[in-house]
Parts: C-alpha cells; sequence; structure tokens
C-alpha cells in the first residue's frame, strides 16, 4: 500500500542553510522573524536583476531548468513592445506525490517566496502577481504571508497580489494550466503552444516560475553573486532541496550544495547501501541503477551525464527486496489516471501505456514488450502539455534501467520479488478516474469483428490479431462512460452491452441498508 508523503516532512541540511535558515527557531517564519533571519531586501532595476539571475545560473527549479535571466527578459521585451503591465505568478502547486521542497517552503519560509516574487514585479513593473496553490496548508500560510505584508487583491492596490487554488493533480502544476485557471477557466493545459512571455495571465507577458525559483533569487539578491557563488559547483552554484522517499527510514527536504555526492544524501535518508535503482527527477523523471547511483553527485549536468534527471528535485530509492517494475506499474497506472482527458496522448496513449507494462510485468513475451515501445514512442511530442513527454520517459527508463528484471518477466514466470508500495503515491484518485460501477461486455456469439467499438473507446477495448476485440469485458471509468454508452448504441451487430460491474455490486450489497428514523429497535427486536 502506498504511503502519502505528509505536506511538511523533516527537514535537514547539508553544510550552512541558505533556503532553509530560521528553520531551526520557528516552524513557519512570520514577517517579523523573516527579516530578523534574512535581514531588509533593496530593490534591483530589470537589467541589474537579470545580471545577478544570470551571473548565479539561476534556473527554474520546477523541473524544466529554463535560465531565469533568459524569461525575464524576454517578459520585459515583450511587456515594452506591446505597451502593457506584465503579470508575475509564482508556481506552488506541486501536485507531484514524490516532492515537497516547495509546499516546505511556503508553509515555513512564505515570505522569502515572496521576497523574490517582489522583486521580480517591481523590476517588470508589474501591478499583478498571483501565487498558484493546491493544498489547505500552503493556501492559509500564503494567504496569511500577503496579509502580514498588506498586500490584497483591492483594485486600488498599487500590486494586486492574491492566491490562485486549484485541485491537487498532476496538469493543474503545468505552466498553462495554471494561467489559464488564473483566468477563470478550468485548471487543464489549453492545448495551444502559446509562450507565457508572450501572451498569458489576461493576455499580459508574464512571468512564471516555481517557488524556489524566487526564493533562491532572494537568496542571491541578499547575498550578492560573489557570495553566492561560494557554495557548490562553479557552474551550478549554490543549494538545491531534494524530496528524499521510496524506501528510506526517514523521508525529507534536505537542502544540499551542488556537487555532493548522491549516495551520500541517499545515506543521510537512510536508504539501502546498495538500493536496486534510485528513479531521479520524480515521476517524469528517470532511473539510476545501484551502480550508476553510486557514481553520481547532486547536479543537473551529473545526473543527466548518468542517465538520470535533477527535474524538480525528488530522490527515490528502492531496495534490493522490491519489484521494481511492479513499482514502475503503480506510478504508470497513476499518471495515467491523471490524465486532463482532452487530448489523445494523454487520454488513450497513456492507459495504454499502463496496460502494455502490466502485459509484459505478466509474461507477455518479447512482443509484449514491443508493442509497449511502440506505445511510448508514440505519446512523445503530441500532447497538449508535457505530462505524455514525462509519463513516456518514465516508462522507457523503466525498461532500460532494470534490465534483468525485465527479462524475468518477459521470458519467464518473473522476478519473485514482492511489490511493496514503497513509492508515494496520493491515497485517492481523480474523481474523473475513479470507476463508474459499470463495465462493457462483448457478447461473443453476436461479435462480427467490425472494430468500430476500438475506435469509438479505444481506452477500454483494442482489436487484437484476429481482427476481434482482446477482451470480454472492460471495466469504465467515469470519463469514459459517454464513450461506453456510444460505442454500444454504434455496434453494427448488436453485439456490445452495459452491465453493472460486480464487484460495485458486491460492496454496495456488503453496506448494511438504511433504517427509516425510528425503525432501529423494531429491527432488533424482531432479530431476537
Amino acid at each position: 500500500m502506498n504511503t502519502a508523503l505528509p505536506d511538511v516532512p523533516e527537514v535537514r541540511v547539508v553544510g550552512l542553510p541558505q533556503l532553509t535558515s530560521g528553520f531551526d527557531l520557528m516552524e513557519r517564519l512570520d514577517l517579523d522573524m523573516h527579516l530578523k533571519v534574512h535581514g531588509p531586501l533593496e530593490p534591483l532595476a530589470g537589467e541589474p536583476l537579470a545580471r545577478l539571475a544570470q551571473a548565479v545560473s539561476l534556473r527554474g527549479r520546477g523541473g524544466a531548468g529554463f535560465p531565469f535571466a533568459k524569461k525575464l527578459r524576454a517578459v520585459a521585451e515583450s511587456a515594452i513592445r506591446r505597451g502593457v503591465r506584465p503579470v508575475v505568478v509564482v508556481n506552488g502547486s506541486e501536485d507531484e506525490p514524490a516532492c515537497r521542497k516547495d509546499t516546505v517552503l511556503i508553509n515555513r519560509a512564505p515570505h522569502l517566496i515572496l521576497d523574490g516574487a517582489l522583486l521580480v514585479a517591481e523590476a517588470l513593473g508589474a501591478r499583478t502577481l498571483i501565487v498558484g496553490v493546491t493544498r489547505d496548508s500552503t493556501e492559509a500560510s500564503m494567504r496569511a504571508a500577503l496579509a502580514e505584508r498588506g498586500l490584497t487583491n483591492r483594485r486600488s492596490a498599487p500590486l494586486r497580489a492574491r492566491v490562485q487554488r486549484n485541485p491537487v493533480r498532476m496538469v493543474t502544476g503545468e505552466s498553462s494550466a495554471l494561467i489559464r485557471s488564473a483566468d477563470g477557466g478550468p485548471p487543464m493545459p489549453p492545448g495551444r503552444k502559446v509562450r507565457a512571455s508572450d501572451s498569458g495571465v489576461g493576455g499580459a507577458p508574464t512571468l512564471l516560475s516555481n517557488a524556489e525559483t524566487f526564493a533562491q533569487l532572494a537568496v542571491a539578491a541578499r547575498t550578492g553573486p560573489e557570495r553566492y557563488c561560494r557554495t557548490g559547483l562553479h557552474d551550478e552554484p549554490g543549494t538545491i532541496l531534494l524530496t528524499l522517499s521510496g524506501a528510506v527510514a526517514r523521508p525529507m527536504v534536505l537542502e544540499v550544495p551542488s556537487g555532493v555526492p548522491l549516495r551520500y544524501v541517499l545515506q543521510l535518508a537512510g536508504a539501502p547501501p546498495l538500493p536496486q535503482g534510485v528513479l531521479t527527477g520524480g515521476y517524469h523523471g528517470k532511473w539510476l541503477d545501484g551502480v550508476g547511483a553510486q557514481d553520481a553527485i547532486v547536479s543537473r549536468a551529473s545526473l543527466e551525464a548518468c542517465g538520470g534527471a535533477l527535474g524538480a528535485g525528488a530522490i527515490l530509492p528502492i531496495g534490493p527486496d522490491t519489484c521494481p517494475l511492479g513499482e514502475s506499474l503503480k506510478v504508470a497506472q497513476w499518471l495515467a489516471s491523471e490524465s486532463a482527458g482532452q487530448c489523445g496522448p494523454c487520454y488513450l496513449g497513456l492507459p495504454a501505456a499502463a496496460r502494455g507494462l502490466e502485459d509484459v510485468l505478466n509474461g507477455g513475451g518479447p512482443t509484449a514488450l514491443e508493442a509497449l515501445r511502440e506505445v511510448t514512442r508514440a505519446v512523445k511530442r503530441r500532447g497538449a502539455c508535457k505530462h505524455p513527454d514525462g509519463s513516456a520517459a518514465f516508462i522507457e527508463s523503466t525498461i532500460a534501467a532494470f534490465t534483468d528484471d525485465l527479462a524475468a518477466h518477459v521470458l519467464g514466470a518473473g522476478c519473485g520479488r514482492p511489490v511493496r508500495g514503497v513509492l508515494p503515491l496520493h491515497n485517492q484518485a481523480p474523481a474523473s478516474a475513479a470507476p463508474s460501477g459499470k463495465r462493457l461486455a462483448v457478447d461473443w456469439t453476436l461479435c462480427q469483428g467490425h472494430g468500430l467499438c476500438a475506435d469509438i473507446a479505444p481506452e477500454l477495448l483494442q482489436i487484437g490479431p484476429d481482427g476481434f476485440p482482446t477482451v470480454a469485458e472492460a471495466a469504465v471509468p467515469r470519463y469514459s462512460e459517454a464513450n461506453a454508452v456510444r460505442a454500444v448504441r454504434r455496434c453494427p451487430a448488436l453485439a456490445l452491452r452495459i452491465e453493472e460491474d460486480p464487484a460495485a455490486a458486491a460492496s454496495r450489497l456488503a453496506l448494511p441498508p438504511a433504517l427509516p428514523p425510528g425503525r432501529g429497535r423494531a429491527r432488533r427486536q424482531v432479530g431476537r
């Protein structure tokens, strides 16, 4: 059973703290304590701020790693060219189950994030600041921080600041989904490729970056580039926030200087001495095998050179007593359930990829493995956002990293190790992915292999080599109910029907019947 991480796990630091300064004094640094710990902060004009970000090699810490100075200049140029005020957006969504670094910062050091965001807003001449969150704890902490600074969303305010609350979904943390929700739309990617620096919130040039990025900018502005670069590597200076979970004794958020050996980080969290594999960068990241993890250091360049990824800073080892493919299957199924349901590569491709990985694990042989590879290739670079790409890359990394286990499953009876659920997942799936209590059934006495059902509901039915559906029954999630009904109505041979799922019916029968008010006593007496 996968265990969800708490919003604020244990926080530790290697070396001198920067982002986590003051955490040993208070659980949450209010504005007064924040100023005592970090001191005042002087504003900077646009180009000096961009030069500062460039001097410290600041990149986005949300996963993409885009150079912050380049983003800042692009927004400034677009705003000047169009003659409009830009918007600043802090992305504090962090909806991946294995990531908590931004959540920790918002809960414990919200003013450090606001320092960086307000620096950018002042430099760009922005009049709107939006902080995107998805959790009760982060919403409460950030609303309190805005109130402590006297920032409001009133029209008369010189800077209108507000918190944008979205559901906890993988896709709501995508930049275009956050911008769309800030404009009053659904928190889903819109499907069109438009750079936020050109047209973001309200059509204005928008600088959007994640919470840690703004906090790093605030640290660099206080210390200056020379002092900031004394910590960590020459080409990737400063500290990095990591979230460690998986097969560890102590899940934690850890602040480390770049360049620290990955094996030392794993040792601090109580990982196995020689892990079977280490997932780096989170669920859109990549696996390192046990040997590769011993040689890697914590930096973007080093992890990429070893075949891993820094991504959003999640590090998840698994022990030698766990089936790595089974653990990855649970993640792949979760990633498929997180689809926004609005583009084929995500809505159809990710469930097909998860089913393909399951077929491989169940001994489907080389044919199943090749089919899985074809699905993951077809999914990439065709989605409305990066969720299909990241999910497909995770599956590809899984089958590349664990070749011995893969051979055992493809050619034999499996690796013999259990799936322990060590990789954290959210306990509840989205409502759209929940089972509807119905199943789509094929009547083989009537089916003539027209294949129309698979065209209408490919996420439920697929056509096999013989031209007929590959399954006799398929559970229907809620998001596919309409497609299932349409497939039944359009079947030329009337070979499809929708039935109630026996498991759902049994669970309802297991519940005691509701009693009308006042009838409980009479029923107990009859039972005697």
